[in-house]
């Protein structure tokens, strides 16, 4: 089991960027398929970005596509979201999430049991 903690999140100008990072504690870091999720207020928790274990695999959303890069650091038990050209529809609070299987990438939140409590992302226009 791991222990999630979400940080980076922040206030920035429309265009701007923000990288936001995901801290494991526990063991087997590298086995965890992991994965980041939003939820705007008063929306549903949506789908950002996933990787696979050893980061050789990844996916978007369709929103985030081209703009957001997910990457995973084994040997520092860390994931990052690398936000580029920031909109103000990404204003949300910004969850990482963790799952050992099955051994395919998913957008789907039940399918992971570890979360975070998330960092909020504010963007001005």
């Amino acid at each position: 089991q791991v222990q999630l903690v979400e940080s980076g999140g922040g206030l920035v100008q429309a265009g701007g960027s923000l990288r936001l990072s995901c801290a494991a504690s526990g063991r087997m870091f590298s086995a965890y398929y992991m994965a980041w999720f939003r939820q705007a207020p008063g929306k549903e928790r949506e789908f950002v970005a996933a990787i696979n274990r050893s980061a050789t695999s990844t996916s978007y959303a369709d929103s985030v596509k081209g703009r957001f890069t997910i990457s995973k650091d084994n040997s520092n038990n860390t994931m990052y979201l690398q936000m580029n050209s920031l909109k103000p529809e990404d204003v949300a609070a910004y969850l990482c999430a963790a799952r050992l299987g099955p051994s395919f990438l998913t957008y789907k939140q039940t399918s992971y049991g570890e979360w975070g409590p998330g960092t909020q992302v504010t963007v001005s226009a």
